[in-house]
């Protein structure tokens, strides 16, 4: 997770510098025959420079994204209303730009990836895939329902059935953007 905060740096986060991403995935690589996969951050102009940074320095596939960094302040005090002030936004909120953030990887890198953000249901889960990720990950909807995983799967298996579609890599990146 190169996104989160290192504070030994003074909160610098690894992943939103090209070179500070660059470096750690290498150094990991240098270290290590285990399949490496990043979690890039959404908090870059270009995500797609930092997949493409990662792929460079022997990244095996990049999941994204991490949380958005965020506020909500409460109207009463004034404060913050969480004890750190800023937080990280996940969720269904952050799911169109999430897929945005997927697509454009996909299309910059030969690596795999791997979406996740906001993702509730098995549609969700395949608006990522169309966009380009080749596995998906549930985070938030985990915490709503724990039995998830069966509904998604059989969401999944009825759009392969209905679109004759055999495998769900078949889908990875069919996205048709242009008119």
């Amino acid at each position: 997770n190169i996104s989160c905060p290192n504070i030994k740096e003074g909160g610098i986060q690894f992943g939103c510098s090209l070179i500070g991403t660059h470096d750690v995935v290498s150094a990991v690589r240098k270290a290590t025959r285990l399949p490496i996969i990043p979690k890039l951050t959404p908090n870059v102009t270009d995500v797609a420079s930092f997949a493409r940074a990662s792929e460079e320095a022997g990244a095996d596939a990049v999941s994204l994204v991490n949380t958005f960094l965020a506020l909500a302040l409460d109207v009463e005090t004034r404060k913050p209303k969480i004890s750190n002030g800023m937080g990280g936004l996940s969720g269904p909120a952050i799911r169109p730009i999430a897929v945005r953030m997927a697509y454009e990887c996909h299309e910059a890198v030969k690596i795999p990836v791997i979406g996740m953000g906001g993702i509730a249901d098995a549609r969700d889960a395949l608006e990522f895939i169309i966009a380009g990720s080749t596995a998906v990950q549930i985070g938030t909807a985990n915490f709503v329902d724990p039995l998830i995983w069966a509904k998604l799967e059989a969401g999944v298996i009825d759009y392969l059935t209905r679109h004759q579609i055999a495998r769900v890599a078949d889908l990875v990146g069919t996205a048709q953007m242009k008119h």
